[in-house]
């Protein structure tokens, strides 16, 4: 099947309401930051020093995500809203083996120059041989010689830099071969975050950051902060949980606001679940 006729043989599915919410401690009325500059979904960004290049904005393909399936999964159209958000700029897949969108992901690289778009998937393997068999095992459910980025997902432990060590030399001996250009985490305490920050091992950094503290890991504040300790050290940062999860569904012009406004982030990821919200979205970018 040609591009073309892949990507009008399914006719795009209606929006789902996002996850109501859930916030660190109790809502936070956080200074908001404002942009200083225009901004597109579509600007081309590099991710600190690791010399990846892709879209400010990434393809979020697990909102309520887990066990193998997401709302994006769920819809059987998630490969055509994939291509759709590529014809309009967008080249950054944010994937999880742990959303079930690897296959997904890898009937969208059929129709694409695979060295056109940014893949990034995530592993939650704590044992080495486990890690190491998933991560073979990614690159042939994503149908691809190589993975972007790839990220411990969840880390929660504040002493994970020495824990998982065996992991991290998984990650790093992938590297060396070619099979990821990347490796780093997502954090899900201050504890592992702070550690993220100090470790040179991390190139990429999945940090949840949004103005009212949902789903985070401390006061906005706070975050920040180690978040500016990562960027001086050339990590390269991805925002998540721009909306907090549902938290601010009727405030988001505010979120994208304090996200572009922070100055902290080189990207950022949501999960869009069909092409009518996906294209508000890439316009609420536009004219925040």
């Amino acid at each position: 099947m040609n591009r073309r006729k892949f990507l009008t043989g399914t006719a795009l599915g209606a929006g789902a309401a996002l996850l109501g919410p859930h916030s660190f401690g109790s809502v936070l009325d956080a200074p908001l930051a404002v942009p200083t500059q225009t901004f597109k979904a579509t600007d081309m960004v590099t991710l600190g020093k690791t010399g990846i290049r892709t879209s400010r904005l990434a393809m979020g393909t697990g909102t309520i995500g887990g066990g193998g399936a997401s709302n994006q999964t769920r819809t059987n159209k998630l490969p055509q809203l994939l291509l759709t958000g590529y014809d309009r700029g967008l080249r950054f897949f944010d994937t999880a083996d742990s959303y079930g969108s690897h296959p997904d992901v890898a009937e969208a690289l059929k129709h694409i120059p695979r060295e056109k778009v940014v893949v990034m998937t995530k592993c939650d393997s704590r044992d080495p041989a486990q890690a190491k068999a998933d991560l073979e095992r990614f690159r042939k459910e994503l149908g691809t010689e190589y993975i972007d980025i790839c990220l411990m997902h969840c880390l929660t432990e504040d002493d994970w830099t020495s824990r998982y060590q065996g992991v991290m030399d998984v990650f790093s001996e992938a590297k060396a071969k070619g099979h990821i250009r990347a490796h780093g985490v997502s954090c899900h305490t201050l504890g592992a975050l702070r550690a993220a920050a100090k470790s040179p091992w991390v190139e990429v950094d999945l940090v949840r950051l949004n103005p009212v503290g949902a789903h985070m890991d401390a006061h906005p504040d706070t975050v920040i902060e180690v978040v500016k300790e990562m960027r001086a050290s050339g990590k390269g940062i991805v925002g998540m949980k721009i909306l907090g999860q549902g938290a601010m569904r009727t405030r988001q012009d505010e979120a994208l606001r304090f996200a572009l406004g922070t100055g902290v982030l080189d990207a950022f990821t949501i999960g869009a679940e069909n092409a009518a919200e996906q294209h508000d979205l890439m316009q609420r970018i536009a004219t925040v």
